[in-house]
């Protein structure tokens, strides 16, 4: 049986924002979506029926009951018991703010990796490597992970550039992109207006683009060919980085396991001046 999730994902960046609204909704919470009817899922995410009746029609079923089944079948099938780990954080003290912040921060990788799929990440790290710039563009809760990838990629590959969309002339940049660009954007609420209007001006010059972003709601996902969307929830005020940097660190990990011979003489080349200019404190 297909994956009602996988296709709600697939068809994300052609939904209307209503629609997206439902979809995150689904995606995020499909344990509950499984058992609420559509009057109750459309009250709760504050549309129509009918919004939601288009939405399963334009994913191939017949309807939201056909959708339901699905969702449930594959819920089933995906069933398995707690891990150690997890029920011993299950059984800690809450009061203790110290175990609540990691157990917050493995639930947002949890949800993480089980909303990015393997296809997704392989068509992230083809687009990458086929890229003849990249450029990594965030602000405020968004810049670890941009300037991270930054790092690494500039390591890796040499051809990577950050740009920070609040307070770079970033519009020179973006008159010079072209379709073997990429850029890769991460945004989280409130999302930045400047990095949206990054990404659709990149998206107007034909350039790919690739969003680390909370939601398949998220502004970004209508100017993206790839979304990798990362739980950024806190035990506090702000949007939490660890696991878009979980991410980062796949992509970059993945890139020098896989592409040997595409990453290892520039990493060569980089540590033979490293060690000429005796950089490292011994």
């Amino acid at each position: 049986m297909e994956n009602p999730i996988l296709k709600l994902k697939d068809k994300a960046s052609k939904l209307t924002e209503t629609q997206r609204r439902v979809a995150d909704y689904i995606i995020k919470n499909p344990l509950d979506v499984a058992f609420l009817t559509v009057d109750q899922l459309a009250g709760i995410v504050g549309t129509s029926t009918t919004t939601i009746m288009r939405l399963t029609f334009s994913l191939g079923y017949s309807g939201y009951t056909e959708f339901q089944k699905g969702l449930q079948e594959i819920l089933r099938s995906q069933a398995a018991p707690q891990t150690r780990l997890e029920i011993n954080l299950l059984d800690l003290n809450q009061s203790n703010l110290w175990q609540r912040c990691a157990e917050n921060q493995l639930q947002n990788i949890q949800s993480t990796f089980e909303m990015i799929t393997a296809e997704t990440l392989d068509q992230t790290l083809e687009m990458i490597v086929s890229a003849e710039r990249i450029i990594c563009t965030s602000v405020r809760s968004g810049m670890p992970v941009a300037q991270y990838l930054t790092f690494n990629l500039n390591r890796l590959l040499g051809n990577c550039e950050l740009i920070v969309s609040d307070l770079s002339d970033w519009i020179d940049k973006a008159a010079s992109l072209t379709s073997s660009d990429l850029v890769i954007a991460a945004s989280f609420p409130r999302y930045a207006r400047r990095t949206v209007e990054f990404v659709n001006a990149a998206k107007e010059k034909n350039a790919k683009v690739i969003s680390i972003t909370d939601s398949y709601s998220s502004p970004l996902v209508k100017y993206s060919d790839l979304i990798l969307p990362c739980s950024s929830s806190s035990i506090a005020f702000h949007n939490s980085a660890i696991s878009s940097i979980f991410v980062a660190d796949y992509l970059i990990s993945a890139l020098a396991i896989n592409y040997p011979e595409k990453v290892k003489t520039r990493l060569d080349e980089v540590n033979s001046i490293l060690t000429n200019i005796n950089y490292h404190y011994e």
